[in-house]
């Protein structure tokens, strides 16, 4: 089961640097997510921005591609079918987050602010929550008080950090 967890943040590009952290966690295994959505509010209009999580899929379609390719002595054949599959999987699973309840969690934002939700599958919190370096605002999880109060110090610990 995985946990929704909504941030905001100040703009678009400051939600973007987020989501490119995310990917680059998701690649070290550090997090693994079913959905990413960027939710940004411009004046009245609220857009919705979907990072391509196909990578990771094609990257590890590549992995077993190129395993079974070695059993079958055609190791080249075996990664471009895997990475080929790998990135159909990634692209097609829209495990996805509900588009009417972004659009109604984009409404709640600034105008010019933009959101990140991810739908997290696992995550090694530690390791992620040390690594905040970017100030935002929890502002919508399926977590208990008590799992947020981490999320909510690590994100005021980097707007601290960002203030001086």
């Amino acid at each position: 089961m995985s946990d929704l967890i909504a941030i905001a943040y100040k703009d678009l590009p400051t939600a973007q640097e987020v989501t490119a952290n995310l990917a680059e966690a998701q690649k070290a295994h550090l997090i693994q997510l079913d959905d990413l959505v960027i939710v940004e509010r411009k004046d009245d209009k609220i857009k919705l921005h979907q990072p391509s999580l196909a990578g990771a899929g094609a990257l590890g379609g590549a992995a077993w591609g190129g395993l079974i390719g070695l059993i079958f002595l055609v190791p080249f054949f075996g990664m471009a079918v895997g990475a080929a599959t790998g990135a159909m999987a990634g692209a097609l699973s829209d495990a996805g987050i509900d588009d009417k309840f972004l659009k109604e969690l984009g409404d709640k934002l600034e105008p010019g602010g933009a959101a990140v939700i991810g739908l997290v599958r696992s995550i090694n919190q530690e390791k992620i929550l040390e690594g905040v370096k970017i100030p935002g605002e929890l502002i919508q999880t399926s977590l208990t008080s008590e799992a947020e109060g981490p999320i909510r110090d690590a994100l005021a610990r980097a707007g601290a950090g960002a203030a001086s």
